[in-house]
């Protein structure tokens, strides 16, 4: 079907003219009537945050959305795109995205006046209706609202001449979305900039005063220690956001596992099969976990849901590695891989306070914890009773990093349990499947206290 390429076209069809906020209400009641998903990749909201979004959408607000760093406030912000319509008109030319119907600029308004139905119409598409900033200190009124183009004035215009105006980013998201991240870093004179913006939409560019009916939606981003504790953001802005939506990290270790899931990167193509224990992808996940509840770790800042896919990768890398250089068939992680992790964690990890080598004694202590709460998900120690016999006997096990997988078989001969532990992880037999479960039952009854570690050269013995 070919669009209306002139007003007089636009005017014939049956197109109805809707504000961005009637828009996005009037999808979204659709979208629900409809039983269509909303907000898809959204992991651990749609009990929670969605229904606040819904909510603001149906009441039309601008919406902040609290939460620390690795939220996905900036998805949250972009997936509302997807109840914009797919293209709307506006007029040939414009920079703010005018209304074939009622321009709002200067510009609008003189070409529909000259040429009235024969009005030129493009479509824009939902993608360039939605216009982002993150906030810093030097953000400037020109990024913003506008300014007064120079190379204008020069070709003859007079500094009062509404045209001599080169729009800011606000202006040109006019009848979509605007974002702004990080509000409270934005300089307090330019907060005050932005309080016109969104109520009276009266805009003043070096003394000359320029009204603009601005037809949009803002939304921007905070961190609550920024918001709300520091006096960074002034209060009559704060009342100008209708709705005020706090995020959260995932709630629980199968939320956090199936956004690693969802985020991490793919190794497919390097040659070597990859197969991650779905006991290792949720260690990964405790060790963020319990990274969010320790006293040692700065929880203002926040413990990023990057850091358990960032982990997750260290992890998967080092397996890979370790298969290409044994030449081994498949590759797959086990706990000796979680060293691999200390490169990936400490960069993420904002302690309380901290000292040259104490964020790896933290990194150890966050994964003792984890391993230990995940080998108690699977296993019991007291059904390992006849196995710490046999070691109190004199059997003693090694396990390494670059430990080959077909070594963990002769291990396995002497553990007649392995068959079990395998049923109970839901994993084939396989040396590299042994393997990465046998670590895991073995430092498991070391931090139940039933067997010791000693550690020498990259290699780990266990023995009574």
């Amino acid at each position: 079907m070919t669009l209306p390429g002139t007003l007089g076209e636009l005017r014939g069809s049956e197109y109805r003219m809707r504000t961005v906020r009637e828009e996005l209400r009037e999808n979204l009641v659709a979208a629900l009537r409809a039983g269509r998903p909303l907000f898809v990749g959204l992991i651990g909201y749609q009990e929670t945050v969605i229904p606040q979004l819904e909510n603001a959408l149906l009441a039309g607000q601008d919406i902040i959305f609290l939460g620390e760093r690795g939220q996905a406030k900036s998805r949250l912000i972009r997936a509302l795109t997807s109840l914009l319509d797919d293209q709307i008109p506006v007029i040939t030319g414009s920079e703010v995205n005018d209304h074939p119907y009622s321009p709002i600029s200067r510009f609008g308004r003189d070409l529909v006046a000259e040429r009235g139905d024969q009005t030129p119409v493009e479509w824009v598409s939902r993608e360039r209706r939605f216009a982002e900033k993150l906030a810093t200190p030097d953000t400037s009124i020109a990024d913003l609202i506008g300014e007064v183009d120079p190379i204008r004035v020069a070709e003859g215009r007079y500094l009062a001449d509404e045209l001599t105006i080169h729009y800011g980013l606000l202006p040109r998201a006019n009848r979509g979305i605007f974002a702004l991240n990080e509000l409270p870093d934005l300089a307090e004179r330019i907060q005050v900039g932005l309080l016109n913006i969104m109520e009276e939409r009266d805009v003043q560019i070096r003394g000359f005063k320029v009204r603009l009916d601005l037809d949009l939606v803002v939304v921007a981003t905070a961190n609550p220690e920024d918001y709300t504790n520091r006096g960074r953001i002034i209060t009559p802005l704060k009342d100008r956001f209708g709705a005020q939506i706090r995020t959260h990290y995932p709630r629980s270790g199968e939320q956090e596992a199936a956004i690693i899931d969802q985020e991490a990167s793919s190794f497919e193509g390097l040659g070597v099969p990859l197969h991650v224990p779905a006991y290792m992808r949720e260690l990964v996940a405790e060790i963020s976990q319990q990274a969010r509840r320790a006293a040692q770790v700065n929880q203002r800042s926040g413990v990023s849901v990057r850091l358990s896919i960032a982990n997750y990768e260290s992890l998967c890398a080092n397996a890979i590695r370790r298969a290409i250089l044994l030449q081994e068939p498949e590759a797959v992680p086990r706990l000796s891989d979680l060293g691999a992790m200390a490169a990936s964690t400490s960069g993420k990890l904002e302690l309380e306070s901290w000292e040259d080598g104490e964020d790896q004694v933290i990194l150890q202590k966050l994964v003792r914890t984890a391993v230990g709460n995940v080998f108690r998900r699977h296993f019991s120690v007291q059904e390992f009773a006849p196995l710490v016999a046999r070691f109190e006997q004199g059997l003693s096990c090694e396990t390494g990093e670059m430990l080959p997988a077909d070594r963990y078989l002769a291990i396995a001969e002497e553990v007649p349990e392995t068959k079990r532990i395998l049923a109970d992880l839901d994993e084939a037999s396989r040396p590299a499947t042994v393997a990465a479960a046998l670590e895991l039952v073995l430092e498991g009854l070391h931090i139940s206290k039933r067997l010791n570690k000693t550690v020498v050269d990259g290699a780990t013995v266990y023995s009574t």
